[in-house]
């Protein structure tokens, strides 16, 4: 709160309310929006975070709603843990990214091609750069909300439309995804940690025995 009497108040009020309106104006253009996600995202090394994650249809109507926790150590190694209802793993070391499902016991791994980097995974883990996978198409100030809409540059080969990042302060708080057709995916964050220290051995994933393998970067098979 500022604390004055009569004029001078009245006067600091009315210059704080101009350079506030002068930051959100500037800040609500497209190249303010880059310049917020360059400073979330430049400032972080690794991210840990609990996560809830809610999936909607097309007609708004809820289908899905999970929960787990992430870690991120830019660039492009992350791990995201799905606990509940159920256990997925999803784990990149930057070049591969294994999936386990533990209900189906298998373990899929794929190279990092074309088709991931328009995901919000490689948006937060920041391999390539933002403006090299994405485009700001709207940024908006809700109360203490900064919102930026995004859509992957390569929308062709990418599983979504649209992603809008929810920003607080220097902290990122939400997200939410739009495929293709129409599903809504959004993610909540809690416990967000900037900057943990995390080893390099949490984004390499091994399997555990007596999975079903499917290892797309070479050949299918069982684990021993």
């Amino acid at each position: 709160m500022i604390k004055g009497r009569g004029c001078f108040a009245l006067i600091g009020l009315c210059l704080l309310f101009c350079l506030d309106f002068a930051m959100a104006q500037t800040e609500t253009t497209i190249e303010g929006g880059y310049a917020k996600l360059d400073r979330l995202l430049n400032s972080l090394n690794t991210i840990q975070a609990d996560f809830t994650q809610v999936v909607q249809d097309n007609r708004d109507q809820e289908i899905e709603r999970s929960s787990g926790q992430l870690q991120i150590k830019r660039p492009g190694k992350f791990r995201w843990e799905y606990k509940k209802p159920n256990l997925q793993t999803l784990v990149s070391d930057g070049q591969r990214l294994w999936i386990y499902d533990a209900e189906l016991e298998q373990v899929t791994i794929n190279r990092i091609d074309a088709s991931f980097m328009g995901s919000p995974a490689m948006l937060l883990s920041g391999q390539d750069g933002l403006r090299a996978n994405f485009e700001i198409e709207h940024v908006e100030q809700r109360a203490d909300l900064f919102v930026i809409n995004l859509a992957p540059k390569m929308a062709a080969s990418s599983d979504f439309k649209l992603i809008q990042v929810s920003i607080r302060g220097e902290q990122l708080v939400g997200m939410s995804l739009t495929d293709k057709l129409g599903q809504i995916t959004s993610l909540q964050f809690t416990q967000f940690k900037r900057n943990p220290k995390l080893a390099d051995s949490q984004f390499v994933f091994a399997p555990p025995k007596d999975v079903d393998l499917v290892d797309n970067t070479r050949q299918a098979g069982k684990v021993k």
